[in-house]
């Protein structure tokens, strides 16, 4: 049973972090133990899958929503236990204009009602509403910033329970003063997450999601300067040192991506949904998803690809 631990527990909030909000009032009366998309039975109580799909990016133009309606049927064909988010749900509504940020955030919250098992969202940098200089909406709107993602998914940091592991999806987005994102934990975050800890055992093993890499080699291998990691993910890892942190699942990039540190624990950037914004390939990562396999404390892994590329080039070719 997955058991939500936030600021906003019960299952209207699971039900809004989702995306099920759009779904008639009566269905916010129902019990998540009647839900459909109540996480499936397994006969071992050590043993699950999940899906980790990121940077999806939808939108009505370039049939994105057909593509992502490809990866919402290989996730259900494959049956894991959940689906996590690693940001970058639509594009997009940095450039503010409420009346189509409010339309992209629908359309994403209805095609998620295909998938048939829960969703967990977590918030990435095309996510946060109006924050640049071109929106025609500033930082006095309720919904700048975080206001239109809380709105629709509530609260943008959270964890829950699973099988004995315990899930923390993190919000690593902030803005500068000359109305840019950056990728940075706040410190009512960070303190939260050290409440969060004192509920799990030590031995417990910890998945942490979030957009911005915590560790990522882009910089390195591309030879360009500044950074795209969070700024400040070294404070995270010194909270988890005690804890058994086993993974960090991340986006943002639109490669694929997987590491070691020193045996203390894997990271993985998972690839994208959309791949160049619909386009084709980003970094020559072909459009795909990640599944997560768990056996007791030990996980594996494999990126799934979700058949997109080859739709596109066919579409592609039939208007030759």
């Amino acid at each position: 049973m997955t058991n939500i631990k936030n600021k906003n527990s019960g299952r209207r909030a699971f039900i809004t972090r989702s995306g099920l909000a759009l779904a008639s009032f009566p269905f916010l009366s129902k019990s998540c133990q009647n839900s459909s998309k109540e996480p499936k039975e397994e006969s071992s109580e050590t043993s699950f899958e999940f899906a980790f799909l990121t940077d999806i990016h939808i939108k009505p133009e370039m049939n994105a929503p057909k593509g992502f309606q490809m990866a919402i049927n290989k996730v259900n064909e494959l049956n894991p236990d959940f689906v996590l988010t690693g940001g970058d749900l639509v594009y997009d509504v940095m450039r503010g204009d409420h009346k189509k940020s409010e339309s992209l955030f629908d359309l994403y919250k209805q095609l998620i009602q295909g998938f048939k098992m829960p969703v967990y969202n977590c918030i990435g940098n095309h996510d946060l509403f109006g924050i640049y200089e071109e929106s025609p909406e500033d930082e006095n709107h309720p919904d700048y910033k975080y206001g239109m993602w809380e709105r629709h998914f509530g609260d943008s940091y959270y964890s829950f329970d699973h099988k004995g592991w315990h899930f923390v999806t993190l919000n690593s987005l902030d803005v500068t003063h000359d109305k840019k994102y950056k990728g940075f934990f706040n410190q009512d975050q960070l303190e939260w997450l050290k409440e969060d800890l004192k509920k799990v055992n030590n031995s417990t093993p910890i998945v942490i999601t979030t957009h911005i890499p915590m560790i990522c080699t882009y910089s390195q291998l591309n030879g360009e300067g500044g950074s795209r990691t969070v700024a400040n993910a070294f404070e995270v890892f010194i909270i988890l040192e005690a804890y058994n942190l086993k993974l960090v699942l991340q986006g943002h990039i639109h490669w694929k991506e997987y590491g070691d540190v020193n045996d203390r624990f894997q990271f993985l950037t998972g690839g994208s949904i959309a791949g160049n914004g619909w386009k084709g390939r980003r970094h020559n990562t072909k459009e795909g998803f990640v599944k997560i396999k768990v056996e007791s404390e030990d996980f594996s892994w494999e990126y799934v690809d979700h058949g997109w590329e080859d739709e596109r080039l066919k579409a592609e070719n039939r208007a030759i």
